[in-house]
């Protein structure tokens, strides 16, 4: 008998849009990092007098009504009024968001929003069919029903053209509409039903995530990141040696950037988009065929940030995102009926020999496991990933924590 898992999906396409249509794209990110940044100042403007006791979030809702009835009233702000309301209340609840992940210490202190990193904004549909205060609103009437082909209609804005269109009817309440570079996404959230498999060839597997090679797994398959990834960072490289004495702009100096410097950032952008995009589609399709194959992965509880602390293994470690890793094999739990099992970040399996359990000293230059009691040869990554794959797990992921 099949088991159901209800879970979240989510929709990325890429928009097809003319010069109009990407000017208002920007107009209506540059709103939200408008009022991103002025929530900011404000909340930390309010701080310095002493007899206002509230927290972060009734401060917010203080100044998002300062914003509604004075600011937006002002006839040099009239402007405004012609993005959707939403833009500027998803800017608000960003912020709040912001400030909870920095009073919890995930994330560090909220900084300002620049039109240089990707632009982004949130729009929403708000309006339903209530039959009775305070109840749930009629079913879809608060969403937006997606057709197929390669139109979208969001919420507040006209309609827009897709790249990729889409084969099937959905709805969906929220959307977020990012740039990558020169390219404007839509992203949207979908509740569905997806029947995993319940027969996996492999009932459980170790996967060592490693530096010199991206994973290796118990069954010995290895994973690794294509030679096409160290063609774009060169590249990257180049290009940034090739611009190095250009004159970029300076807002202290009051020099505007030149019509080529313009051209140089986007083509900057553009290979960094690059390089994401190969990690991301490497990570995908990894983390997909392991989840396909085995029922039980057991991975290491790595301490990330502490690894990045060594000067000598941060650029690895980075360029083979062990965390993203982690998260995809999580969330892909309900998508293919698997068990994530998280292995102590303290257990030796480097060290252990996975058939007399020895445990020896060996310094990161050794590739091959010789073991000096029952002399088996192994390869280091094969060692380890065997010593996952039979150790007992200290927890099954159930959600994500920070490492």
């Amino acid at each position: 008998m099949s088991i159901k898992h209800k879970s979240m999906f989510a929709i990325k396409r890429e928009l097809k849009l003319n010069n109009v249509e990407t000017s208002l794209m920007r107009g209506n990110a540059g709103f939200k990092r408008w009022v991103y940044n002025y929530g900011l100042d404000l909340i930390q403007s309010s701080w310095d007098f002493e007899d206002i006791k509230a927290s972060d979030s009734k401060r917010l809702d203080t100044i998002k009504k300062v914003f509604t009835q004075v600011t937006m009233q002002k006839p040099e702000y009239a402007w405004m009024k012609l993005y959707p309301s939403t833009v500027y209340q998803s800017a608000f609840i960003d912020l709040k968001k912001a400030f909870e992940r920095w009073r919890k210490g995930i994330s560090g202190f909220p900084k300002k929003k620049s039109k240089k990193k990707g632009d982004s904004f949130t729009v929403y549909k708000t309006a339903g069919i209530y039959p009775v205060i305070g109840e749930p609103p009629l079913a879809f009437t608060n969403r937006v029903v997606i057709n197929r082909g390669q139109r979208i209609k969001l919420p507040g804005l006209k309609e827009l053209r897709l790249k990729e269109r889409i084969d099937f009817i959905c709805s969906s309440q929220t959307f977020t509409v990012s740039r990558t570079a020169d390219r404007w996404f839509v992203a949207f959230m979908l509740d569905a039903q997806k029947i995993p498999p319940i027969i996996h060839p492999i009932e459980k597997i170790g996967v060592d995530l490693g530096v010199k090679i991206l994973a290796t797994c118990s069954d010995g398959t290895k994973y690794d990141m294509p030679i096409t990834l160290q063609t774009a960072k060169t590249k990257l490289g180049k290009l940034q040696w090739h611009n190095r004495n250009k004159v970029l702009g300076n807002k202290n100096l009051k020099i505007r950037a030149s019509k080529n410097a313009k051209k140089y950032y986007t083509r900057l952008a553009r290979q960094h988009s690059k390089i994401a995009n190969i990690r991301q589609d490497t990570t995908q399709k990894m983390t997909t065929d392991i989840s396909r194959k085995a029922y039980v992965i057991r991975i290491e509880d790595l301490n990330v940030q502490g690894m990045k602390e060594n000067h000598k293994l941060a650029q690895a470690v980075s360029n083979n995102c062990f965390y993203e890793i982690r998260r995809q094999l999580t969330y892909k739990q309900a998508h293919y009926g698997t068990r994530v099992e998280l292995v102590d970040r303290w257990y030796p399996s480097s060290k252990t020999c996975s058939k007399c359990h020895h445990i020896q000293d060996m310094r990161l230059s050794d590739r091959i496991f010789n073991c000096q009691k029952c002399k088996h040869i192994q390869d280091r990554d094969e060692n380890a990933a065997t010593n996952l794959e039979n150790t007992p797990p200290v927890q099954s992921t159930v959600g994500l924590t920070g490492t």
